[in-house]
């Protein structure tokens, strides 16, 4: 995906939503073959889009962990 299409422009929720609006979609059965194929195009960005951003968050995740010797400390509770 080339820089500034309208798919990095939405937050990983909003994007994974509307996969799943189109899968829906796609799945009833009821688009013409025209718009299934575009259907099909736009949610295929959407997945790349989706996955390159699960990765990004692992690998910071990681870098994370790397950096603390994976030792977490455990949340303090807190008393309200």
């Amino acid at each position: 995906m080339s820089k500034n299409t309208k798919e990095e422009k939405l937050t990983f929720e909003e994007a994974l939503n509307k996969l799943e609006t189109i899968v829906e979609s796609m799945e009833n059965g009821d688009l013409a073959l025209e718009d299934l194929v575009t259907q099909f195009e736009e949610g295929d960005a959407l997945l790349k889009y989706c996955n390159k951003r699960l990765k990004d968050a692992e690998l910071k995740i990681e870098k994370l962990k790397e950096g603390t010797n994976n030792q977490f400390e455990p949340f303090a509770e807190t008393s309200e």
